[in-house]
């Protein structure tokens, strides 16, 4: 009879300060919101499809503030109270999101739009026929 040894893997501690950051990606299908302290380390996140949603009703404004604030009560909890939010991505719930992190008792200092635009580098698929 052979035993089969479990691996033990260690659980990464995140260091949780007051001052972090808020990344929001609102694509055109989803939102995802990751809330991490100074050096990166995500403390919390939370997307639409988390929280239930399913298809077309992911990219709503009200899937966006729900995401958000279970994301930030989270975050709240282990003692985050401050965050810069960058925002990337053309999708519909941006704003609800920004808002309703706000009303979970977390400060937004600063909102800053990080949505990469190209230099007409590469080339568009073809145009959609519908």
């Amino acid at each position: 009879m052979a035993k089969t040894a479990k691996k033990v893997t260690k659980k990464r501690v995140v260091v949780v300060e007051p001052v972090g950051e808020a990344h929001v990606n609102a694509t055109f299908n989803n939102i995802i919101i990751t809330l991490t302290n100074k050096s990166g380390q995500a403390i919390s996140w939370s997307s639409a499809g988390k929280m239930g949603f399913k298809g077309s009703k992911k990219n709503t404004p009200y899937a966006a503030s729900q995401a958000a604030a279970d994301c930030g009560k989270v975050a709240y909890d282990l003692g985050l109270r401050k965050v810069e939010v960058f925002v990337k991505g053309p999708g519909a719930g941006r704003e609800s999101a920004i808002r309703t992190l706000q009303t979970s008792g977390i400060e937004v200092t600063t909102i800053k739009d990080i949505t990469p635009l190209p230099h007409n580098g590469c080339r568009p698929s073809k145009r959609r026929r519908v």
